[in-house]
């Protein structure tokens, strides 16, 4: 039976990307967003190419609408946890609550439903797998982006005490860290749609990770040996050798 993974925010940047390079791997992919349009073309991209796809509107904060997700499936062997997203880059003095809530709702909670809904199916694979999209602001502090910052280091917490409290069970864990992405959507929605800012973040960088660069990634830390776990893997393009130290052409 051919093994499932199930992608969280499919509909668009690494999400839709790594769909793909599952499929292209010989997944049967679930994809699930809150856009049933955007799920509907990475599907028809996915059968293009001969793989095999279903989507399924989804809003990870809605622990109700992911336990009907969860039952509605025969099987999950691969969980990627990829929903999330930045709001705003105010200070956290100037920061307006509500965008850190709605980013710990998604990037943190939203993890949460997923992966406690699908746990036991993951178990039950008999060589279960969840990727955790985490980032490098879980790691690293920097001005302007404490919300963001505070929800990924809560991704990266979630990781790490799953891997400790999963150690006797078939199933791997692992963290994906990526540095400077750009994707269509994840600055402008950073910047509250203000494309000139959004912009701004990539100004001078040659080469920025690309989302399908991040989706090779993950296609290659969830198709190692079952018994190989890739604990974390920070991805940054060449440019950037640190969250303050990236080399931008005139």
């Amino acid at each position: 039976m051919t093994a499932t993974a199930v992608i969280t925010g499919a509909s668009s940047g690494i999400g839709a990307a790594t769909a793909v390079r599952l499929a292209e791997e010989g997944y049967h992919v679930v994809l699930t967003a809150r856009r049933p349009g955007r799920l509907a073309e990475v599907a028809q991209t996915i059968a293009a190419q001969g793989g095999s796809a279903q989507t399924h509107q989804l809003d990870v904060t809605d622990r109700a609408a992911v336990t009907e997700l969860a039952a509605s499936l025969d099987r999950c062997d691969v969980l990627v946890a990829n929903a999330g997203g930045a709001i705003g880059a105010e200070t956290v003095a100037e920061s307006d609550p509500a965008d850190w809530r709605a980013m710990f709702d998604v990037n943190v909670l939203g993890t949460l439903h997923c992966v406690q809904a699908l746990l036991p199916k993951l178990i039950t694979s008999g060589a279960g797998t969840i990727v955790l999209m985490g980032s490098t602001a879980g790691l690293i502090a920097y001005e302007g982006g404490g919300g963001y910052i505070a929800a990924k280091h809560g991704t990266h917490g979630v990781a790490e005490t799953l891997r400790l409290e999963l150690y006797d069970q078939p199933i791997r864990v692992i963290e994906i860290a990526p540095g400077m992405v750009k994707t269509a959507e994840f600055a402008v929605n950073r910047y509250r749609g203000d494309a000139d800012k959004a912009a701004a973040v990539y100004a001078g960088v040659k080469e920025p990770l690309t989302d399908f660069d991040v989706a090779d990634a993950v296609a290659w830390a969830v198709t190692r040996p079952a018994h190989v776990n890739v604990d974390l893997m920070v991805l940054r393009p060449r440019a950037q050798a640190a969250q303050y130290k990236v080399h931008r052409e005139p």
